[in-house]
């Protein structure tokens, strides 16, 4: 029987008040995408987001991958994948029961919704809870940051993380426009933050079923990580 992936998208577009838009980042979710289905046998891939229905690609992620042929032929052949989400509040009626694993794929979108997202994190929350993978990379673990346990405890307490850092931010001029700093909010919840050498360079963290990636770099090896783990 093939493994069951949960996929979660941001459903915010508008990047703060620079008149530009964001969303999610497609080299996140096309390299994993490609190392799932390129697996066998290939997991059955459901594809949320908070509001359902399309969930915005953010157009400077497409025109950074136009050499990537993988996120190209992602882009072109994949669509359905991302223009019709499922609804989170769909997902917590339906219940996780079916699903082995959680991924946030970044983009700056999930700085805006998913790190406050209450269905978010009541999902994150059970899946870790039922001993289930939990993995996100760049800005996806946004969505994380924010999470308690039942015991009232923040989920990455004490975990070892990774994910955009405060330099990398501060490379791309976006530090000031950003709810909060990812980086610094990790290590104010108790994580152990982890990263590459240098800036861009590839970083995945395992911690348990705790998955993470740094950048777009470490999107692949997240995908992998998961199916290691699986």
């Amino acid at each position: 029987m093939s493994p069951s992936i949960l996929v979660v998208l941001t459903s915010h577009a508008d990047l703060a008040d620079t008149g530009k838009k964001t969303g999610w980042y497609l080299s996140e979710f096309s390299h994993p995408h490609h190392v799932f289905a390129s697996s066998s046998p290939p997991p059955k891939i459901t594809v949320a987001s908070p509001r359902g229905g399309a969930a915005p690609l953010d157009q400077s992620s497409i025109e950074a991958a136009k050499d990537d042929e993988i996120s190209v032929e992602f882009l072109h052949k994949q669509s359905a994948l991302w223009e019709a989400t499922t609804p989170l509040s769909q997902i917590l009626q339906q219940g996780i029961d079916s699903y082995d694993a959680l991924f946030f794929p970044g983009g700056h979108g999930p700085m805006f919704d998913l790190a406050g997202d209450k269905e978010s994190q009541e999902i994150v929350k059970r899946f870790w809870e039922a001993g289930k993978i939990v993995s996100a990379v760049c800005h996806g673990p946004a969505a994380l940051v924010n999470v308690k346990l039942s015991n009232g405890d923040y989920l990455l307490k004490g975990k070892k993380v990774t994910a955009f850092s405060n330099s990398e931010e501060d490379g791309v001029g976006l530090s000031e426009k950003m709810p909060f700093m990812l980086e610094t909010r990790i290590k104010e919840v108790g994580a152990e933050y982890e990263k590459a050498g240098q800036d861009w360079g590839e970083k995945l963290v395992v911690d348990g079923k705790l998955i993470t990636g740094q950048n777009p770099a470490s999107a692949k090896a997240v995908g992998e990580a998961i199916l290691k783990v699986i």
